[in-house]
């Protein structure tokens, strides 16, 4: 048995229940992972309100695709892995099929990687959801390159920051927007080349003024709605707008109609098109170690709860006031 979270019905986060749940053994393909810290994602309170691109398949839904841990069993026809192995399990698998909300869990050792010793629990959890996000759209996706721009939305969401350092290592310039001046100083700190406060600027005019006119290779947009008219306008002739997240809750207009921009690519991302793959993750998982090793990248952690603190964690994200990563510890007694 193992302390677990569910839900029984869709629902705010007091929806959220730390039950015992009998974890089985893993069956071909899979690994038993002792978890000691979990990494907590928006696509996981989408999921428990019935918001997220997939509905819950059956009541009571487990969540969480994200953790840092130790493999406890292995089961048929895994190899590479052995037991006390310490790893993280990457998100590549449906909520409704898998959950790493718990003290133990089986997972597919297919989102599982190796964690450097270098990286401890709570680094290996809050390290692989934001790099693999920000690696997989604009380098392997995009192929963003030294001397391209890109434009990050949310930039201090865990991706945003990712994203920033991501740009570093490829020798682009990052530009960060930010709606108010409050986190304006944390952006700059965190490696923007600039800031773009959007409640008092203009972004058009503002990216336009610091690319000489020729505009951003990239913009990498975590909100959508109606914003992506002028996130357009901002985009370099043949550049891309990539749109990984949907914060604003409003419908997305296709800007290449409106403004009649032949030139703009859209696209949408999501982490999975680079976790399903087994070849694309295996790159991403280089690129991510090599820039952990050099400390080129640093997962930013802004605040840890524990595993019976799941509520107020959930609560905490939905504020939207965290820079970084949010991680739930596992205390094991």
């Amino acid at each position: 048995m193992a302390r677990t979270v569910r839900f029984h019905e869709y629902g705010g986060p007091e929806v959220l229940r730390l039950e015992e749940v009998e974890v089985g053994a893993p069956g071909p393909g899979e690994l038993l992972i002792r978890v000691d810290a979990i990494g907590v994602n928006r696509a996981e309170a989408l999921f428990r309100s019935g918001n997220y691109i997939q509905a819950a398949t059956e009541f009571p839904a487990r969540l969480g695709a994200e953790a840092a841990g130790v493999v406890e069993a292995v089961g048929p026809e895994v190899t590479g892995f052995e037991v006390g192995a310490a790893v993280s399990v990457v998100p590549a698998f449906s909520m409704n099929s898998y959950g790493v909300y718990a003290e133990r869990a089986v997972v597919p050792a297919s989102a599982v990687v190796h964690r450097p010793a270098f990286l401890d629990a709570i680094g290996g959890a809050a390290v692989w959801m934001p790099y693999l996000t920000a690696y997989g759209a604009l380098v392997e996706v995009g192929g963003m390159t030294a001397g391209d721009t890109v434009v990050l939305t949310a930039a201090s969401s865990s991706v945003g920051l990712a994203a920033i350092q991501t740009a570093h290592r490829v020798g682009a310039v990052p530009l960060a927007t930010t709606r108010s001046r409050a986190k304006r100083d944390a952006l700059l700190k965190a490696g923007a080349a600039d800031v773009i406060v959007t409640d008092e600027e203009d972004v058009v005019e503002r990216v336009l003024g610091l690319t000489e006119g020729r505009g951003a290779e990239f913009v990498f947009d975590a909100v959508a709605g109606p914003g992506v008219l002028d996130l357009a306008k901002v985009v370099a002739p043949g550049g891309t707008l990539i749109e990984y997240g949907a914060l604003s809750g409003q419908e997305t207009p296709y800007p290449g109609f409106v403004l009649g921009m032949p030139a703009l690519n859209m696209r949408t991302y999501t982490a999975l098109e680079t976790t399903m793959d087994p070849e694309r993750l295996r790159r991403a998982e280089a690129f991510i170690n090599s820039g952990l090793r050099g400390g080129a990248f640093t997962p930013t952690v802004d605040r840890v709860f524990g595993l019976d603190e799941i509520v107020e964690a959930h609560r905490y994200m939905e504020a939207g006031g965290q820079v970084g990563k949010i991680v739930v510890t596992v205390d094991h007694h």
